[in-house]
């Protein structure tokens, strides 16, 4: 579960792979997050089943608000990255006098490797809302080529996540690759590039770059540099969401990773300077927490908070918060 695409740009959802790339989209800004291995702790884990629940929630300064209750059953479960089962999950939107209620029914699969984030992870479905069905996805696969390069391609399909796309039952298809260059063990680059198909029409090329930048690697601090940039194809999305004909945005940003008795925790803070069309400049900001349970102690446990102040319909001023966790049991 993740946070939702408010702007109709896209979400991924990587509550389940805190430690892998992960792309985030609230309101009218992608946050792109830093990734980082994470070994296994204590003894390897053990084939189980196990049961679990989830939830998200979300408010922004345009008065939408996103609340997601989620069960999950796995009749095949190792750890949170090593399971195969499935999840009912409901979705409850309100903006101001408006309300709507979606259901959803998910197969979900993941094999990944915690120490390495190599593997692959897939969630498909089928989502109600309105009058509208659509048949959901999202996944992704990341391998490694050399000692310091690796790629991963993904995919998302999901609603646009505003009043009126879920009213038109407008969605969205996503799908693109990453590259990561590891340049010695002090410096990283990671590039993404994506295409983006909306339902009504409208389509979108993605760009990103990032630069990262260990100074000390016992000290778990990173410094970030950042450019992404997306283009549309329409500019009348008859106010379904937020489509400028051009989005860029760079950003400085510092993140932190520690690791305290087999937990790990991790914080990311940037500022930015954002730029809607031909518009002027103006800030962007960001903050993000995590915190995952130790690998191997009969249960998983993952969380993430963050805030968001980027672009969107009424402005450049947009802010918007969101919680969510997961917890799985086995038995």
């Amino acid at each position: 579960m993740s946070p939702t695409p408010r702007a109709g740009i896209f979400a991924m959802r990587r509550l389940t792979r805190l430690t892998q790339l992960a792309l985030l989209t609230v309101g009218g800004a992608t946050i792109f997050c830093p990734s980082s291995a994470l070994a296994a702790d204590g003894e390897p884990p053990q084939d189980s089943s196990g049961a679990g629940a989830a939830f998200f929630i979300s408010r922004d300064n345009e008065g939408f608000s996103t609340q997601r209750v989620a069960a999950e059953y796995l009749p095949a479960f190792r750890h949170g990255d090593a399971l195969t089962g499935g999840r009912y999950t409901v979705h409850h939107f309100e903006q101001d006098d408006w309300a709507r209620t979606a259901q959803q029914l998910t197969i979900l699969h993941r094999n990944v490797d915690p120490a390495t984030t190599n593997g692959w992870q897939l969630e498909a479905g089928l989502s109600r809302q309105g009058e509208h069905t659509l048949f959901t996805a999202d996944g992704s696969y990341h391998a490694a080529l050399a000692a310091q390069t690796s790629v991963e391609a993904f995919i998302n399909r999901d609603w646009v996540e505003t009043r009126n796309a879920l009213d038109r039952g407008v969605h969205f298809t996503f799908v693109g690759a990453v590259l990561e260059q590891g340049l010695g063990p002090h410096l990283t680059v990671v590039g993404v590039a994506g295409y983006q198909d909306f339902s009504d029409g409208n389509h979108r090329n993605h760009g990103r770059i990032k630069l990262i930048v260990q100074p000390d690697l016992s000290l778990g601090l990173t410094l970030q540099a950042r450019y992404r940039m997306y283009t549309s194809a329409s500019d009348d999305v008859g106010g379904a969401y937020f489509n400028p004909d051009r989005y860029d945005e760079a950003m400085l940003a510092l993140g932190w990773r520690q690791r305290f008795r087999g937990w790990v925790g991790n914080l990311t803070a940037g500022l930015g300077q954002q730029r809607v069309g031909d518009a002027p400049h103006t800030p962007t900001r960001l903050l993000e927490l995590g915190a995952q349970a130790p690998i191997g102690r009969g249960y998983a446990f993952r969380m993430r908070a963050g805030l968001n102040r980027s672009a969107s319909f009424n402005g450049p001023d947009y802010s918007y918060h969101y919680a969510q966790a997961e917890w799985i049991v086995a038995f």
